[in-house]
């Protein structure tokens, strides 16, 4: 079934008034949050877009991009925002079904000192009244679980980068259909501890020692999804942050030399890349990036996707389910 992205609309006009009255059709209007970083503003809409249209199945999806107002922005993507993107405030007005709540690179030691802290807070106590469903990724899922119980990330010894295998929690409706080990690709510096999830009262549905928990729910008013992961990640996506944490490595704007993300990369493509972090070491220098083996994104796997698309259709499913059991009761009330 072909997947819409609904352009931005004015709140005024009877272009809008008619995608709103079309919210309550059979079709499962999503509103996606993308806060990521300028360079990744793009990439991301395609992350997602094509994953909900691979898993959408026989669901017919509506996406509306939005982002939150406070999260800093250049020229460029305010240009891009203010072009394609609904307004908050017409995203919610809007009143999709489902949300997807992306992070961004903290400026903060503090994620409530975020300058978008407080909109972030509207947007979760919104979701939990008016969405069948949420999901919020990597550090929305911080910052939420925070909001929600108070549960605090802590800041990890070193990135937490590449592709980790799980156990997951039989049973589950979430997971049905995904098997173990499920390999799912981390990219970042803090974790929620699991004691501490679990002590609050969330079903972890996908866990590893080493990298802790990867993909957990809870049931409040709205149904919560958190992913510290990233299913939604295409093939090359860790190559390109990697290649990036190098450039930083190589400017002087981080200290040490980023890891090679794990279980990724074939053995060839790997030893390309370790042969280039020694001559790195060695001739540290911003215009050595120029001789950044990008052959070895060949050797890139994207062994997450099957287990990706098993995941959100299943949600996709629920979403559609809890939608049409909210019309019935709407038309038995009336």
């Amino acid at each position: 079934m072909p997947l819409q992205v609904e352009p931005a609309r004015s709140a005024t006009s009877p272009a809008y008034r008619g995608c709103e009255q079309r919210a309550g059709s059979h079709a499962i209007v999503i509103g996606v949050l993308n806060n990521m970083p300028d360079p990744a503003l793009e990439a991301t809409e395609g992350q997602f877009s094509s994953l909900l249209q691979a898993a959408a199945g026989s669901h017919p999806v509506r996406l509306c991009f939005s982002c939150l107002p406070g999260v800093p922005r250049g020229p460029a993507a305010r240009e891009r925002i203010e072009r394609i993107y609904w307004s908050l405030e017409e995203l919610l007005r809007q009143a999709p079904d489902a949300l997807i709540v992306t992070g961004t690179e903290p400026r903060a030691a503090s994620l409530s000192d975020e300058p978008y802290w407080a909109q972030f807070v509207e947007v979760l106590h919104w979701a939990e009244e008016h969405t069948a469903s949420s999901i919020w990724s990597c550090l929305a899922a911080h910052a939420a679980v925070e909001v929600l119980d108070g549960v605090r990330r802590q800041r990890l010894g070193q990135k937490r980068f590449g592709v980790f295998e799980h156990t997951v929690l039989a049973g589950h409706p979430l997971v049905r259909g995904v098997s173990a080990p499920l390999r799912m690709p981390h990219s970042r510096w803090n974790e929620l501890p699991v004691g501490e999830l679990r002590a609050a009262g969330y079903a972890i549905l996908s866990c590893s020692p080493e990298s802790g928990a990867d993909f957990f729910v809870k049931q409040r008013r709205s149904l919560h999804l958190f992913f510290q992961g990233h299913p939604e990640y295409e093939r090359t996506t860790l190559f390109k942050e990697y290649r990036r944490d190098v450039g930083r490595f190589l400017s002087g704007q981080q200290s040490s030399y980023p890891p090679l993300p794990c279980r990724y990369f074939s053995a060839a493509a790997a030893a390309a890349l370790r042969e280039f972090q020694e001559r790195a070491l060695s001739q540290r220098t911003p215009e050595l990036l120029t001789d950044f083996p990008a052959a070895a994104a060949a050797g890139a796997h994207s062994s997450w996707r099957p287990a990706a698309l098993t995941m959100y259709g299943n949600w996709l499913s629920w979403v559609a389910k809890a939608k049409a059991a909210a019309g019935t009761t709407v038309q038995a009330q009336a």
